[in-house]
């Protein structure tokens, strides 16, 4: 009989269907029997895995439980746990979304909780299983690091030990490996139950990858020499279509996608490694980036790690036909936009002065000599967002600053918990990072005396000798930081929630209004 591997995993979801991805251990067909009605799809392989996605169309109103049979034997819902629902898009719009970045998947002993804290996405889900229908978010964003394939968990390095002893042996090299890092990753039973029952979007960052992915054009070019890295790469980008970029889109949207009518054709792992070497290659063959209309309010997820140009002296966040969608997409008519960067736009504004002064100082503004160096320092302590790319950063401030419309910026990437206000733009930066992978207390402290003391009065200075004219708007930090293990919830219209964990539970670490 097949069983289920990943999954249930609700995805998609608007006012009248919905999309539940699963993994199984053998080809079958997947059934979704939800309110009286059937929904099937049969599975499809990619490098000897099996995966499907079934839409639940034409629907009316509220699922209160769902269940999942492969080839006719029910292997869905979990024994002891709620029922797996699924809640359509209000009429209205969306009400709350929670959101975080950069989750590692250790073990819950003692021991790692030690080390890496409390997995709070995992209490969340204890929280919500506990709480009536007003605590729920309507979505879930993960903003990038949903998985390490360069730090990977104990169990993962002996799960790679059994199969090779080859570079790099202590990180991710091939497909099969993706697949063991997602699957730990997300077979958690609290993880898997909050998966099956709280739609998600998500969006890669580098780590999903590998530190400083596309940081700078010496940076591919250091990578492209290694022995590992172009199998590395494909296997990651192919791994990221199947695990998350699919949920993002539409039935209608996949019903159009050519890689997937190959998939579903035959055993697609050719096919699937082609399309991510391409990727990689060409970044303007295929988009990452994706909106959703939510009512009053419009997602856009941005990938900010791909769609990159690297050229040096001219260094774009996004490429041209990624700005030329981008500019599509917040033209599109709604009462406030939620943009979904994995790195933060609004950063300190000392460090963001630093981001400035290094890429000046990268593209030659004091010479080759310091070129170079400065490159070194760029890729040592992760100069990487959108300040490091200064002529994005200046082109997307002054694009949000005419919307005439509240903006909010959802990310995480930097291991710590904020929220920073454009002036006079209704424009807010809302970071919430870790889930779980806090920084070590010494680094804690670090970060506060470089990011919100020395920055804030160097950097400045330096950005000016570097001949750097100031940014469009000024901007200041109104909450925060915080630096534990967070999950955090926007309730629209403008009050944001962090939340940490008490062990299978969670509490509110603070709270701020928008205005």
């Amino acid at each position: 009989m097949p069983a289920l591997v990943v999954g249930p995993m609700l995805r998609y979801v608007d006012s009248d269907s919905a999309s539940i991805w699963v993994e199984t251990a053998d080809p079958c067909t997947v059934t979704i029997e939800a309110d009286g009605r059937s929904y099937r799809s049969p599975t499809f392989t990619v490098h000897g895995h099996h995966y499907a996605i079934v839409d639940l169309v034409a629907l009316s109103q509220d699922i209160a439980s769902y269940s999942v049979s492969l080839d006719g034997e029910q292997v869905w819902p979990q024994a002891g746990r709620p029922p797996s629902r699924i809640r359509l898009l209000p009429p209205e719009g969306v009400r709350r979304l929670a959101f975080g970045s950069c989750r590692t998947s250790v073990p819950h002993d003692a021991a790692h909780i030690l080390t890496h804290g409390d997995d709070v996405l995992r209490a969340y889900g204890c929280h919500l299983a506990r709480v009536a229908d007003g605590e729920w978010p309507d979505l879930l964003l993960l903003l990038g690091d949903q998985v390490y394939a360069d730090n990977p968990s104990p169990e993962m390095l002996d799960y790679i030990r059994s199969r090779r002893d080859t570079e790099p042996q202590r990180e991710i090299a091939d497909f099969e490996e993706y697949a063991e890092l997602y699957r730990q990753a997300w077979t958690d039973p609290d993880i898997r139950w909050l998966l099956s029952t709280v739609p998600t979007a998500m969006i890669f960052d580098d780590h999903d990858l590998r530190d400083d992915w596309n940081t700078s054009q010496p940076w591919r070019e250091q990578m492209a020499r290694t022995s590992w890295w172009p199998r590395r790469v494909v296997a990651g980008l192919g791994a990221y279509w199947v695990y998350q970029h699919l949920g993002n889109l539409s039935p209608a949207e996949r019903a159009t996608d050519p890689l997937l009518r190959v998939l579903m054709e035959g055993d697609g792992g050719g096919a699937l490694d082609a399309f991510a070497e391409k990727a990689d290659a060409e970044p303007s063959s295929n988009r990452w980036s994706y909106s959703r209309d939510l009512g009053r309010a419009r997602l856009i997820m941005v990938d900010t790690r791909c769609a990159r140009q690297l050229t040096p002296g001219d260094r774009r966040m996004l490429d041209p036909g990624e700005w030329a969608w981008l500019l599509e997409q917040v033209s599109e008519p709604a009462e406030r936009l939620i943009i979904g960067s994995s790195i933060p736009f609004l950063l300190p504004e000392g460090v963001h002065r630093v981001q400035n002064w290094n890429e000046a100082l990268s593209d030659g503004a004091w010479g080759g000599l310091v070129r170079r160096w400065s490159e070194k320092f760029r890729q040592a302590i992760d100069l990487e967002h959108w300040a490091a790319f200064r002529r994005s950063f200046e082109d997307l401030a002054r694009l949000l600053a005419g919307l005439g419309k509240p903006v909010l910026i959802l990310s995480g990437d930097v291991h710590y918990s904020y929220i920073a206000k454009a002036n006079p733009a209704p424009i807010y930066q809302i970071v919430c990072s870790p889930i779980r992978n806090p920084l070590s207390r010494l680094l804690r402290w670090a970060n506060v005396f470089t990011q919100f003391s020395i920055a804030t009065m160097v950097g400045g200075l330096l950005a000016r000798l570097a001949g750097i004219p100031r940014p469009p708007f000024r901007w200041r930090v109104t909450k925060g930081p915080w630096f534990q293990n967070a999950v955090a919830t926007l309730t629209l219209p403008d009050v944001v929630t962090w939340y940490e964990s008490t062990g299978d539970r969670v509490r509110p670490i603070d709270s701020a209004q928008l205005r």
